[in-house]
């Protein structure tokens, strides 16, 4: 646990928080022995944590542009990117080893630090560990990142297909753990499907989708 909090750069004052973020459900089915209810806070944490990053580092930005910017950094990959570079994957508790290289488990446990951060030290806790981790992420990217409904439109109209259209195919799962499911469709009739954790989150995996058939 002292080498991860030293990478971390966090020392936890409840050192069982830390364990439980690391902890899978394959290894512990029990609610308040896994990271699953700190995955769902520190998802929310973290999204506050760089909405507020995103707000103070560009004052001139409107908001279309720290929305891309803020998609960028909360999603999926990025998350689970940065989970590798703070070696979760290594220490994280599973049973299987081939969870240590999925990128949703990976993502979620990154959260889950977030979280058990958040309950260990608050709020201002939580946001300085964003701030020291994607701060970098930031930095790299001077220019806000163009999204895939964003290419997708652009190249929609282009090929003068119109504006793709969205709709909600299925919602599924619980109210804390919700999987939408989006699908767009251009007016050729062209489309695609996409999953998420909210339904914006589907219609880029959606509009990603489309633009790889498109290609």
């Amino acid at each position: 646990m002292n080498e991860l909090q030293k990478i971390l750069k966090y020392k936890f004052k409840n050192e069982s928080l830390l364990k439980k973020a690391i902890t899978h459900g394959s290894i512990e089915a029990n609610v308040d022995g896994n990271y699953e209810r700190l995955e769902f806070l520190g998802d929310r944490v973290l999204g506050v944590a760089v909405a507020s990053l995103l707000y103070n580092l560009f004052p001139k930005e409107p908001e279309g542009n720290l929305s891309q910017r803020f998609v960028g950094l909360v999603c999926k990959e990025t998350v689970a990117e940065v989970a590798k570079t703070l070696k979760l994957d290594e220490f994280m508790d599973v049973a299987t080893e081939d969870l240590r290289h999925n990128e949703n488990v990976l993502c979620d446990v990154c959260e889950a630090v977030i979280g058990a951060i958040y309950i260990d030290e608050g709020v201002d806790g939580a946001i300085e560990f964003v701030n020291n981790h994607w701060r970098e992420l930031i930095d790299k990217n001077v220019a806000p990142p163009k999204d895939s409904k964003t290419k997708l439109q652009e190249l929609s109209h282009h090929l003068k297909l119109g504006t793709p259209q969205y709709r909600l195919v299925s919602r599924l799962g619980s109210e804390h753990k919700p999987l939408f499911e989006m699908e767009v469709v251009l007016e050729d009739g062209q489309s695609a499907r996409g999953n998420g954790t909210s339904k914006k989150l589907a219609e880029f995996a959606a509009a990603e989708a489309l633009l790889e058939k498109l290609k």
